[in-house]
């Protein structure tokens, strides 16, 4: 163990920590467990484009009550120095993960401790409704206990300013400079039961009203009222609200999977609660299989990401990627708006820099403004508020499934994309289209753009800095060519520079600094390289397209385009 790692350990062994704790260090001391005691406090965790997440356990890179408390202690701190003379106020929610509850009554503790009042969900709830009830409450701050999709062990604290949005620049280094000054002697944990406000199903009835005012065709709705819908919450949230919001929309036919709609922090029914993976929606799927749904919906157990399934061309089943659900969404949006003659002039879709391109494409054709935002909801929220007032925000989304309808809600939210989803695919029925038939038509207007996505786990302090190397290394020493293809531009977005490989031309990019590569070629492929900001892994992320002649052709180039992104991961030596 280096230095800076054994006086952390040392810290908690003669802190105010309690003897469980200790012993589990002192156990790990005695037997030479170097390995879980580097990864266990070789640093502090640190907001990323989720906030706070790691794995639950002893030490201060882990999940436990201490860093929980540390952190609301820090942000306690810096939101009383912010809003001085005043009553600050913030909203806790938890999702379903084991200790959430225990993890937002802590929260709830210091908070009041702090002299802040608390509106606090009695319940588990969506984080969609916790950046919603931030608006609504008029809330200086928010947290909600969650780790997203990731894996049963982990759990996290994702940290929302004034706006419902999580914190960017300067809010998010400024906490946790806050949070690093603390001591743990400094943590005030009695509970001033008096500034605790429970919050039970009053925000469900404000959000569901403004949700339900977001639906663009409910004429088609009503014809389409018994889409038949599968619906599965993978032991989270979403049971809270989502079946009802689809009710109110208006659809009556909708059929929650039973052996996943308890909520449950072990996810016992999937290996990872995440609807990217086919297997996290293989039970629901077989159900949409049994009773021949129209439509398949999952979300995680936050409920702010949604994964689709409908019937291909071929009229089998097949699982839709995010950046194929977005283009989807955006278009419906977009040819919605237009037919019902609500264009301005002024309004503007939101996309980040490694969802598919044709969205950008999609919003030129409309006369819509597509700004691009680094990867994680804050940055999409962060233009929705810069935009407030000149910009109407019609729909936004990222390619991990993150999609938002509307501005209520200032972060990814799965509800309301299941409303709307559901909606898009009744207006493609009532037309006699599937949502493939929708999707090719799409791809023969605008070109068949394709993505793929490779993400290499690398666990631990080693795991940091083999990222660290790996992005280094591509710095140094960019490709050439990718896939026999001559790259054009690199986009680093660490520096801030776009350079032109031909004429050695600079540009600035008009972003915050971020650790992401982008490699542009002639063939129109695009390459990024980006290190994930609340997970142990790199991503690369790859789009080509091709143009789709007839809707006859679309297996052929569907082929070649997976042919395309196989010989670049090759290439780069990835796989």
């Amino acid at each position: 163990m280096d230095t800076t790692t054994q006086s952390k350990v040392q810290a908690w062994l003669d802190g105010p920590y309690d003897a469980e704790t200790k012993a589990i260090i002192q156990h790990w001391l005695d037997s030479g467990a170097e390995t879980e005691l580097t990864d266990s406090f070789y640093r502090n965790l640190e907001f990323g484009t989720g906030g706070l997440r790691g794995v639950m356990g002893v030490g201060s890179n882990r999940i436990n009550k201490y860093t929980i408390g540390m952190a609301t202690q820090g942000l306690a701190n810096y939101l009383n120095q912010q809003f001085p003379n005043q009553q600050v106020s913030v909203a806790i929610a938890h999702d379903s993960r084991n200790n959430s509850d225990k993890f937002a009554g802590i929260v709830a503790d210091v908070f009041s401790a702090n002299g802040i009042k608390v509106y606090f969900f009695t319940a588990l709830r969506p984080t969609p409704l916790l950046s919603f009830a931030i608006r609504h409450y008029g809330c200086q701050s928010g947290v909600v206990l969650t780790a997203s999709h990731n894996p049963k062990e982990y759990n996290g604290y994702k940290a929302y300013w004034t706006d419902g949005a999580q914190m960017v620049a300067p809010h998010d280094t400024n906490v946790i400079n806050e949070v690093e000054a603390v001591k743990i002697e400094d943590v005030r944990w009695t509970r001033n039961e008096p500034l605790v406000q429970l919050v039970t199903t009053e925000v469900d009835e404000a959000y569901f009203d403004k949700m339900v005012t977001l639906s663009v065709d409910p004429e088609v709705i009503k014809r389409q009222q018994d889409l038949k819908i599968v619906y599965t919450p993978i032991h989270g949230t979403g049971i809270t609200v989502v079946p009802e919001l689809l009710k109110r929309f208006g659809f009556k036919n909708v059929h929650v999977v039973e052996s996943q709609a308890t909520p449950d922090g072990n996810f016992p029914t999937v290996v990872y609660p995440n609807p990217e993976e086919s297997e996290a929606l293989s039970i629901a799927l077989a159900e949409a299989k049994s009773i021949d749904a129209d439509l398949l919906l999952g979300t995680d157990p936050d409920a702010d990401r949604v994964g689709i399934a409908a019937k291909n061309h071929h009229g089998e089943w097949q699982l839709l990627n995010g950046n194929q659900t977005a283009t989807l969404l955006v278009y419906y949006m977009l040819n919605s708006w237009k037919a019902a003659g609500k264009f301005t002039g002024k309004e503007m879709v939101i996309k980040t820099i490694v969802t598919t391109d044709i969205i950008s494409k999609m919003a030129a054709d409309y006369g819509v403004d597509c700004p691009e935002t680094l990867t994680g909801f804050k940055y999409i929220a962060a233009v929705i508020a810069a935009q407030e007032g000149k910009k109407t925000f019609i729909v936004g989304g990222e390619e991990s499934y993150g999609y938002l309808v509307g501005d209520y809600v200032r972060d990814k939210d799965a509800v309301i994309s299941c409303a709307l989803i559901a909606e898009m695919v009744a207006a493609a029925k009532d037309k006699s289209l599937s949502l493939f038939d929708q999707l090719i038509e799409i791809y023969q207007k605008y070109g068949f753009y394709k993505e793929g996505l490779i993400s290499l786990t690398k666990k631990g302090k080693a795991g940091a800095e083999e990222i660290q190397a790996m992005m280094a290394e591509l710095r140094a020493n960019p490709p050439k060519t990718i896939n026999g293809s001559v790259v054009t531009h690199l986009l680093d977005y660490k520096s801030g520079k776009s350079k032109d490989l031909a004429t050695g031309l600079e540009t600035d990019l008009d972003l915050d600094s971020s650790n992401v590569l982008q490699f542009l070629t002639a063939d129109g492929s695009k390459i990024s390289a980006r290190p994930s900001g609340t997970e142990p892994k790199i991503k690369f992320y790859f789009g080509v397209v091709e143009p789709l002649h007839s809707p006859g052709d679309f297996d052929k180039v569907s082929a070649e385009l997976d042919a395309k992104i196989k010989a670049i991961i090759a290439d780069l030596k990835l796989n």
